[in-house]
């Protein structure tokens, strides 16, 4: 065999021939004499196997020169080595990454990718019969090492060193000298986040220190983003592996070279040591560690690093130059050079912010937040930073690095606050999602959670359904006027609520009271589907538990077997599945039945035919889908039926003689029983007296003036109850400075289980405030 594994602990197995002689490979040129002389290394890379033909293998490694390295002469020590022939198999099946190798018999040959790679200008080339392979295991103990071994308590044997040696060797920064291939650490003074070169790499750029307190800069080159160091602040600690020194405009810099990898921790003392990597295999040992807690204390104590440049809303002022922690709500493109986005840090600016308008249809999000839209800054994303800018997602926590606060002012407004992150990296300029686990991010989360009414609310993902309400609800808070009132004929005397909580039921009462609170504070999880036949109470699907019952669902388009007047086949426009569209042999051909499609294609054919019943197969014949997804789409409408109380029927030999299909007639023929939109909310109301908690549900539509059928597909019907509530209770506002509601109260009880519980409810009572008629869908 011409690779053989040495068992050097145990002085077994084959022994590397005493007659040769070593060279460095820092001292290889293409005049080198390579009769009996050995190259030593460490294995840092193994390229996959190339197959030409039969026995006919091609396999390139990347070597480095194994020694400590001031004993090795200068020059640069890494280098390709070629195998070819069943030496390359032979190789691949044998040797791991970080094993040492000596080799012997080999041909020296120029690199033709040298100034690419930046190894070694010549390369190794080992074939034939006079080349030989000796191979170290990465994991064979170092001669001269003694171990011990010792049983724990469940019998397991531990191996233990008495002087163990680390893994991997790191060069402090003082004695870096160009050509060498180094590991090092450091404290991170000043980075610059990933920028697309003039090639196919982004670039990073940083500059680090150690104790030794020397500087040195560092670039980063790859490809992919999230091979780039994940740095958010200065103070971070950095861990480089092999990368090159290079003397550069006078100064020593590091770059990256074959088989480089990064570690990043957070630099504040006493934050847990996490490793942030895009790898998924590293080594990170407990001198790791320390080394990470001792830079960690050294770099608090010195005046090296910048004072943090992170400034919440709340103390910005103009002209500022700012890094600014925060959450995406919104955003929208503007035009190919620009991007808005719609943040807040859960501080309110002591300045008008501007309101950048654009149109409904082009935000993605809401900037819906619990205190109102004062909070919300508009951040406008420039040139390079667009195509970051527009991979984020609503609701992603973020740091802007280096915004510019800029004062706005026209002939027709005063003075407003606009925030500009222009485009370039001086300065660092630039925008990075925070990691889950970052300080920074849990001090937001904390802030955020302050500024909201409920815990339940915590804005883990604050994006809601419901748009924003008028940003002019602020001028509300002064006004005392009754913002509900009576509708009822009956007159009975006003009381106190203490009245009510106190009285036997059933009875109804007049009250005048204010707001306290109410529930859901997410509007659209009011909109319920009821069942009119059981009376029972459903929650609507979103959307992604719709898509997957939709998706599992797909089992393939069935051809010509069931009795139908006639059956197409649309092709997806994603996967070429075929969906099947299947005419019924009745009067009308406006009802289709659709077979095959995914939720997206359903909404997308619905658009343009009235009425689309989903299907599946049952033996021979259709019947609808799940009871979980809608029965019947038209349009942007939604019909559901009860689970409970539907005889779903096959659809073959049916006949109908309507002359217009609507949501009835077609759910008797598929016998199903049609759930109805209802609104259900849940109000604290308060007066001198005391609190009392009260539903809104038989009368609710009647209170919002409005009906639960249109408000699930009219965003200006939903838009008007989220401006309701807004304006019974004011986010951020006392009791004091919240409108007086004229209410008529029935208290009645209701029997559940054997138990008898007493409810209150409002009744014939109606929001005053301006009407909204449902736009046209």
């Amino acid at each position: 065999m011409q690779i053989r594994v040495v068992d050097a602990a145990a002085n077994a197995g084959p022994q590397v021939p005493a007659h040769l002689q070593r060279i460095f490979i820092p001292q290889l040129t293409l005049s080198s004499i390579c009769t009996h002389k050995f190259v030593k290394g460490k294995v840092i890379q193994k390229c996959p196997l190339v197959d030409l033909d039969k026995d006919n293998y091609i396999l390139k490694t990347v070597i480095q020169e194994h020694k400590p390295q001031h004993d090795v002469p200068p020059g640069l020590t890494d280098i390709n080595v070629i195998f070819f022939g069943k030496l390359a198999k032979e190789f691949l099946e044998t040797v791991q990454q970080e094993d040492v190798v000596v080799l012997t018999g080999f041909t020296i040959g120029r690199s033709p990718t040298a100034i690419k790679d930046g190894l070694h200008s010549c390369y190794l080339q080992l074939a034939g019969g006079e080349a030989h392979v000796y191979v170290f295991p990465g994991s064979t103990p170092t001669p001269g090492l003694t171990t011990s071994t010792s049983t724990n308590s469940t019998g397991t044997t531990v191996s233990t060193s008495e002087n163990p040696k680390p893994k991997y060797t790191y060069t402090p920064l003082k004695d870096l000298k160009p050509g060498m291939i180094v590991n090092i650490y450091g404290v991170v003074t000043f980075f610059k986040q990933p920028f697309r070169t003039k090639g196919t790499d982004y670039c990073s750029t940083l500059k680090i220190t150690d104790e030794s307190s020397v500087k040195i800069g560092c670039s980063v080159f790859s490809e992919k983003v999230e091979e780039h160091p994940k740095v958010f602040k200065n103070g971070d600690i950095i861990r480089l592996h092999r990368v090159k020194v290079q003397f550069f405009n006078g100064s020593v810099n590091v770059v990256t070279s074959l088989g480089f990898s990064v570690l990043t921790f957070d630099g504040s003392v006493g934050t847990p040591i996490v490793p942030c990597t895009s790898s998924r295999n590293f080594h990170f040992s407990e001198q790791d560690k320390q080394t990470v807690e001792r830079l960690r204390q050294w770099a608090t104590n010195q005046a090296l690093l910048a004072a943090p440049s992170t400034v919440q809303l709340a103390h910005v002022q103009p002209s500022m130059y700012f890094d600014l922690t925060c959450q995406l709500l919104a955003k929208a493109k503007m035009d190919g050079s620009c991007t808005l986005l719609k943040v807040w840090d859960g501080t309110r600016c002591a300045h008008p912010l501007l309101n950048v308008f654009v149109k409904p249809e082009a935000l993605e999000g809401s900037v819906n937040v619990a205190s109102g839209t004062d909070l919300v800054a508009n951040v406008l994303v420039y040139d390079n930073h667009v195509e970051v800018a527009q991979e984020l997602k609503p609701g992603t926590f973020l740091r802007i690095y280096n915004l510019h606060a800029i004062l706005q002012t026209t002939s027709t407004t005063p003075s407003h606050l606009c925030f500009h992150l222009h485009g370039g990296t001086s300065y660092g300029r630039g925008l990075r999602v925070l990691p889950k686990d970052s300080l920074d991010l849990q001090q937001l989360h904390r802030t955020l959670e302050l500024v909201t009414t409920s815990c339940e609310e915590a804005l883990d993902d604050p994006v809601d359904i419901w748009s924003t309400p008028p940003e002019s609800l602020n001028a509300l808070l002064d006004e005392k006027e009754t913002a509900a009132v009576r509708t009822c004929d009956h007159t009975l005397e006003q009381v106190p609520l203490s009245n009510v909580k106190s009285c036997t039921p059933p009875r109804l009462f007049h009250v005048r009271a204010q707001v306290r609170s109410f529930q859901p504070r997410r509007l659209y999880q009011a909109l319920k589907l009821r069942c009119p036949h059981c009376r029972a109470l459903f929650d609507i699907p979103d959307d992604e538990a719709l898509a997957s019952v939709f998706q599992k669902a797909i089992r393939g388009v069935r051809f010509g077997s069931l009795s139908w007047a006639a059956t197409g086949f649309l092709d997806s426009s994603e996967t070429g599945r075929k969906i099947a569209i299947h005419l019924p042999n009745w009067d009308k051909e406006e009802l289709i039945f659709l077979e095959g499609a995914t939720l997206e294609e359903v909404c997308c054919i619905s658009k343009n035919l009235s009425n689309i019943v989903p299907v599946r197969s049952c033996g021979e014949s259709m019947v609808p889908m799940d009871l979980s997804v809608p029965f019947l789409f038209q349009g942007k409408k939604r019909h559901y039926g009860c689970r409970d109380c539907s005889s779903v029927r096959h659809l073959e030999d049916f006949t109908c003689e309507e002359d217009e299909w609507n949501a009835k007639p077609i759910s008797e023929v598929l016998g199903i029983q049609p759930l109805q939109y209802a609104l259900l909310m849940k109000m604290e109301l308060e007066d001198e007296s005391g609190s009392l908690e009260t539903l809104l549900w038989d009368d609710a539509e009647k209170f919002f003036q409005v009906t639960a059928a249109d408000v699930a597909v009219s965003q200006e019907l939903q838009n008007k109850i989220q401006w309701t509530m807004n304006r019974l209770c004011p986010p951020g506002s006392t009791i004091a400075e919240r409108p007086w509601l004229e209410l008529c109260i029935a208290v009645y009880t209701v029997e559940e289980g054997g138990r008898s519980t007493v409810c209150y409810q409002v009744l014939n009572t109606e929001s005053t405030g301006p009407h909204v008629t449902p736009a046209q869908e």
